[in-house]
């Protein structure tokens, strides 16, 4: 009797996980401000970490996460800060870095992840991260759009909106926790949340060499206020005694770094003019 020959296994399918893990290690290596980890699907927090559900529902890990930052700004500037500047400062720092870690997919590889606050975790004797990869959202000519639990959708717009969504979703339970320490209402939040995913797209631009793209993603991202962000990227151009261009934009919410050292507010600060602007880029500042 003939018998067919066995076929060969079938090699498992990657999973959106793994995908995400290795995209993740890109990101880290090309972002010296980020300090992120992957840690494995389906883990927990380990001793030393707080995630993102915890400091948005639990009072003593809130302020337990306050106090780590206020104590890093008094070793750093020799500084006593207000409960507000900290609360800021804090909340400032974990909105860009929830921001670099969802967008960052979505700028390399066109994927925009969803990142519950339980996936993110934050270090709580420094200012490092680690992220446990999950499921994503790409296009239909992305290699893991047949992938188990992987969304496809079906153009750039759509995609960009799952961007702005899946950050807003993300930052919403620390929003309310943490709107009573930094003493501003829903549209300064919000306005804060829209500056970091602006900045930290325009980062992933200046990261990997490609300046203008990352304004040109930005802009589009985030074209005018969109619900719940209350205004668009607005770059604009300053041109320096050389003649170059160098792209800007005004923050509409604030870090208070201003508050910590007055002389030296950020680039983007309402509080530093143009002028200053372009004596710090001619400064290389």
């Amino acid at each position: 009797m003939f018998l067919a020959p066995a076929s060969a296994p079938t090699a498992p399918a990657v999973s959106s996980s793994v995908l995400l893990a290795a995209t993740y290690r890109r990101l880290a290596a090309a972002c010296p401000a980020l300090d992120v980890t992957c840690a494995e699907p389906s883990s927990s927090a380990g001793q030393g970490w707080i995630d993102g559900a915890e400091l948005a529902c639990r009072e003593d890990f809130l302020n337990a996460w306050l106090e780590g930052h206020a104590a890093r700004i008094r070793t750093r500037y020799a500084h006593e800060p207000r409960p507000d500047v900290v609360a800021s400062r804090a909340l400032h720092a974990y909105l860009w870095s929830a921001a670099v870690l969802i967008s960052g997919p979505w700028y390399l590889e066109r994927r925009v992840p969803r990142v519950s606050p339980r996936d993110l975790r934050i270090s709580r004797t420094s200012e490092a991260y680690e992220i446990v990869p999950a499921s994503f959202s790409c296009l239909s000519d992305d290699p893991a759009a047949g992938l188990p639990g992987v969304r496809v959708l079906p153009h750039e717009e759509a995609l960009r909106a799952e961007l702005r969504a899946a950050v807003a979703d993300h930052v919403r339970p620390l929003l309310a926790a943490t709107g009573p320490r930094v003493r501003r209402g829903p549209r300064a939040l919000w306005g804060m949340v829209g500056d970091d995913l602006v900045s930290a797209v325009w980062y992933l631009g200046r990261m990997h060499g490609d300046e203008a793209r990352g304004v040109r993603e930005a802009e589009e991202l985030l074209p005018s206020a969109v619900s719940p962000y209350p205004g668009g990227a607005a770059f604009r151009t300053l041109t320096t005694r050389n003649g170059r261009e160098h792209p800007t934009r005004t923050r509409l919410g604030c870090c208070l770094y201003y508050a910590i050292r007055p002389a030296e507010a950020c680039a983007t600060c309402p509080r530093t003019c143009d002028a200053e602007r372009v004596r710090r880029i001619e400064d290389g500042v």
